[in-house]
């Protein structure tokens, strides 16, 4: 009988997974490894549009750009003329509230293919 005890694994092998587990995910930077984002045309996604421009690339042009914004008419609008026509101002008064940008809606757009990307909408 021999008394050597038995040779190391080698450094290079890795120890059994434990049963009922998968593999382990490759690491990061592994050359195997492939990320891939698909992109609906017309389609933006998770967007939070506000007030201001938003910089992003547009999905119909491929430039980056900073959303050009304007103005339309939105419920608030419509609301804010009711209120103050109800409360006796309606002779002209009532009108007011399509003057002024803070009571309506705010499109975003591409200042150069000029596609609408969302609504900004007060209500």
């Amino acid at each position: 009988m021999s008394d050597k005890p038995p040779p190391p694994p080698p450094a290079y092998s890795q120890p059994p997974a434990p049963q009922g587990y998968g593999q382990p995910p490759p690491p990061q930077g592994y050359p195997g490894s492939t990320t891939v984002v698909v992109t609906q045309p017309g389609f933006v996604n998770h967007m939070m549009f506000r007030e201001f421009g938003v910089q992003m690339q547009c999905p119909h042009c491929q430039a980056t750009i900073t959303t050009s914004t304007r103005y339309e008419v939105g419920t608030l609008t419509w609301i804010a003329c009711c209120v103050i026509a109800a409360v006796g101002c309606w002779l002209g008064c009532c009108f007011i509230p399509f003057c002024v940008d803070g009571c309506k809606d705010v499109v975003h757009s591409c200042p150069n293919c000029h596609h609408d990307f969302g609504r900004y909408n007060r209500m």
